[in-house]
């Protein structure tokens, strides 16, 4: 009956109100959805409760993506949950609000851990999309500004599932690279949150300010090499005739 019904009903959007929110020392979360008519048990199991960009709570209204399936050992209706996301105006801002908040109790915007920036830099790491308007703007701008500047770019997805992580990714392997005097994390004007809107991101960002090796002169690539623009010659004058 149980193989019957997932296959029968297959993957569903569900959206509603949690409440009785319970979750557990294993990382599982177990809640039940309800609107003004019907309610439903749900579980979320610790895979995908802990990449959740925002914390649930009680009265929330949700979005979820999931399986219905029996829970065998009472023989209960239940909702599987994959996915979750906020529902309504502000979602996203209310992730990046939960999400600052986290990040703060962890330490990560204390004032002792921020570094004043070189005014002259010798190298800046870019962590963006080669592809795009933000990457041209940015080397465009460098290079009016100060053009004796190396600029060393990795190459990243700065939308879409999994941008995160992969901007993440992109800094640690610029603090590992290191002869960095300062580091770029930028997107175009309208693109997508993920990047800036992550715990992996943020906490890859705190430790690039606190991270000696940024100093260090460059000793190994990465396997998703980062692309250097060579330092300019400099421009020599004619001599004067005398």
């Amino acid at each position: 009956m149980r193989e019957r019904l997932e296959a029968g009903v297959g993957s569903i959007w569900v959206a509603g109100e949690i409440s009785n929110l319970r979750a557990q020392p294993s990382g599982h979360v177990y809640f039940t959805l309800k609107d003004d008519r019907s309610q439903l048990a749900a579980v979320m199991f610790r895979s995908a409760a802990q990449v959740l960009t925002f914390r649930p709570d009680d009265g929330m209204e949700v979005l979820v993506s999931g399986r219905m399936s029996l829970y065998p050992a009472r023989g209960a209706l239940q909702l599987y949950v994959d996915m979750m996301e906020p529902r309504g105006l502000g979602a996203l801002q209310l992730a990046f609000e939960q999400l600052k908040i986290r990040l703060g109790a962890e330490g990560l915007f204390a004032a002792d851990r921020k570094r004043p920036l070189p005014r002259f830099p010798r190298a800046v790491g870019i962590v963006t999309a080669l592809q795009g308007a933000a990457i041209h703007d940015m080397r465009t701008v460098l290079r009016k500004r100060w053009p004796a500047c190396r600029i060393v770019v990795r190459p990243v997805r700065v939308q879409g599932a999994g941008a995160g992580r992969e901007v993440a990714a992109g800094i640690e392997d610029l603090n590992r690279l290191g002869g960095l005097d300062a580091l770029i994390v930028g997107r175009a004007a309208g693109r997508s949150r993920t990047s800036g809107r992550s715990r992996g991101g943020g906490r890859a960002r705190s430790r690039r300010r606190s991270c000696p090796s940024c100093r260090r002169s460059a000793t190994r690539s990465t396997s998703r090499s980062p692309t250097s623009s060579p330092t300019p010659a400099p421009r020599r004058r004619p001599p004067r005739p005398r």
